[in-house]
């Protein structure tokens, strides 16, 4: 008789505050769809991260002939220079986060120089003999950079040593402000919904004033009272939620799965993106998230409005 009771009461605020229990359901699916954007973006940025932190190299770049550098002073790496380069990539202190090592020759470098410039006529005087040898560093633990850089920068014939990962830094920097973009219209919005169903829970209990006067006179505890109009606000958050997590879904289904993993396979190679079961995993959140800031804007609104 009590659920009954209870289940009767919630379903009369719901159709009372129609209009508002449809705007909560609204604002709380646009908060969520941000909270969801931005944990979705960030797990796409640690499986980049991940994959392409594994496959980048360390790049040793010897002497060219003319370079500024003060240590290629005394001109082009020689070929003692090179080998002694490639002892100290071999030795016992390297060799433990050293997993491959590649040689270009000026050659090697010349032919993938043409393969990218050749048809651009400001690079048509370029020659072989322009070209700098370079080490391709692959280390078993990119984060060991480092160690190599410290090993070999200031080394006679070595101009310069890079780590490949400055060129993704800047990619997850865009992709780690448009993850704080999100974050910050998802705080707004959840906001907005708090706001959203405190308003409507206060309308709803100013409107049943009388029934809850007799239900205080008959001996009715607190939480008998403010359980229909707290499961009001619980169930449009959660409605809200789940249109959230099917957004979520049909996006992610149609972009990253259709879209980038079928037509633009070929361009992006073997990225790992982010799927439909990346949804599923964070759609209980999101739906305990609305939950419980319901629940909370419900219980501060009713401790002023339903007190017995």
């Amino acid at each position: 008789m009590r659920l009954q009771f209870i289940l009767s009461e919630m379903a009369l605020g719901l159709r009372r505050n129609l209009s508002m229990t449809v705007s909560v359901v609204l604002v709380t699916f646009v908060s969520l769809v941000f909270v969801g954007a931005a944990a979705l973006l960030q797990m796409q940025i640690n499986n980049l991260r991940a994959d392409w932190y594994g496959k980048v190299e360390v790049s040793v770049f010897l002497c060219p002939p003319g370079s500024p550098e003060l240590n290629c002073a005394d001109g082009e790496a020689t070929p003692q220079q090179v080998q002694a380069i490639e002892e100290v990539l071999a030795s016992p202190e390297l060799d433990p986060i050293v997993e491959r090592v590649y040689f270009e020759t000026k050659e090697d470098v010349f032919e993938s120089f043409q393969r990218r410039f050749g048809d651009d006529p400001t690079y048509a005087d370029i020659t072989v003999d322009d070209m700098q040898q370079i080490f391709r560093v692959k280390l078993t633990d990119p984060e060991q950079y480092e160690v190599v850089a410290e090993v070999l920068s200031g080394r006679p014939g070595v101009e310069e040593v890079k780590d490949q990962r400055d060129y993704f830094q800047s990619i997850f920097a865009l992709l780690g402000g448009l993850t704080m973009l999100s974050v910050g219209f998802a705080v707004v919005m959840l906001v907005a919904a708090v706001l959203l169903v405190a308003t409507t829970i206060r309308l709803s209990a100013m409107s049943r004033r009388r029934e809850t006067g007799i239900m205080r006179l008959v001996g009715a505890s607190n939480l008998f009272i403010q359980l229909p109009f707290m499961l009001e606000g619980a169930i449009a958050a959660t409605i809200g939620a789940g249109l959230a997590t099917v957004s979520l879904w049909f996006g992610v289904q149609t972009i990253t799965t259709d879209w980038l993993g079928g037509t633009q396979a070929g361009l992006l190679g073997s990225v790992d993106f982010v799927s439909t079961q990346d949804v599923l995993t964070i759609a209980p959140l999101l739906v305990g998230l609305a939950i419980v800031l319901a629940t909370i804007s419900s219980v501060v609104t009713l401790s002023r409005y339903t007190r017995v």
